[in-house]
């Protein structure tokens, strides 16, 4: 039987929460929590909708790795909060947003729901990681388009942009891809080196929009095609591109590396199993208690009964 695994982008999905619900979702002592419950309503929508086998909640152990930022030092760095003289940066969150991402996980280690990030690497990364190894069909959960790098309809990976909650999701595919980029998964991380993203610090090729961009890559294959053809006097190229793509050799040379998601992370051993019954239930009653996770809870295990 074909097992369908699910990727949570967790990050990009309680960040989604805690836009959507009210502040005013608070625990019994007054502290917000409307990204914890938000989250417990996405994630039993989203096992009630698509069924998958297991489920893996992947985090954000490094928000900002070190490794990206030594080849490109603007990366993420419009999101570092007021740094502190020492220590390693810190992500602007919400103030009441912060608070609640321990609770997050608290609940799901209770619940028994995987939940996997590894130090010096991102929540993509992980994912990226998982899918690779994947034996069977994957949907990927996240917000965040730089995925769509893994969609390959071969091996039935597709992505599950969330549009409003996660009641309305576009499901990203090859065909998809082609319609709205004019690329496919493979072709999504040239496309996205080359136009930049602001929302992480990329620069992209100065001059080189997102259709320019298309429209090199369809021309000319992917990356490495487009950097011969600037080598090549004989070339398609305008002239302005062919300047605009020669003065960003150097950032050329390493934006691959930033913006692939990594393939080969160590991850630790854990079961991607869904529960049928929480792992502790008796941590869980309390929690559900002092946070006041009332029917958001009981839906997601009526929901992993199932």
């Amino acid at each position: 039987m074909t097992r369908r695994l699910m990727l949570l982008d967790t990050a990009s999905l309680y960040y989604r929460a805690y836009f959507g619900v009210p502040d005013s979702v608070r625990a019994p002592d007054g502290t917000p929590v409307n990204a914890v419950r938000g989250l417990l309503d996405f994630i039993a929508r989203l096992v009630q909708d698509h069924r998958p086998d297991s489920l893996v909640a992947c985090m954000d152990a490094d928000w900002r790795p070190q490794w990206r930022v030594d080849l490109i030092p603007s990366y993420k760095a419009h999101r570092v909060a007021q740094e502190t003289e020492q220590g390693p940066d810190e992500e602007d969150t919400p103030d009441t947003l912060a608070p609640q991402v321990p609770m997050i996980e608290q609940v799901l280690d209770a619940l028994g729901i995987a939940r996997v990030g590894v130090e010096g690497y991102e929540a993509d990364d992980v994912i990226g990681t998982l899918t690779g190894r994947a034996t069977g069909p994957v949907d990927i959960v996240t917000g965040d388009r730089d995925l769509y790098q893994l969609v390959d309809d071969a091996r039935g990976v597709r992505v599950l942009y969330p549009l409003k909650g996660v009641g309305s999701l576009q499901l990203t595919d090859e065909a998809l891809l082609r319609e709205k980029y004019g690329v496919t998964g493979q072709g999504y991380v040239d496309l996205a080196l080359l136009r930049g993203d602001p929302s992480d610090g990329l620069p992209g090729v100065p001059g080189i929009g997102e259709k320019t961009a298309a429209k090199l890559l369809d021309a000319f294959g992917d990356l490495a095609g487009i950097m011969a053809a600037v080598d090549d006097p004989a070339s398609r190229l305008t002239p302005s591109q062919r300047r605009k793509l020669d003065e960003a050799r150097p950032y050329v040379a390493v934006a691959p590396k930033v913006v692939r998601v990594a393939s080969d992370v160590p991850l630790p051993p854990f079961d991607p199993a869904l529960p049928a019954e929480p792992r502790d239930p008796a941590t869980l009653e309390e929690q559900a208690a002092l946070w006041g996770l009332g029917g958001s809870l009981q839906r997601l295990l009526t929901t992993l009964r199932g």
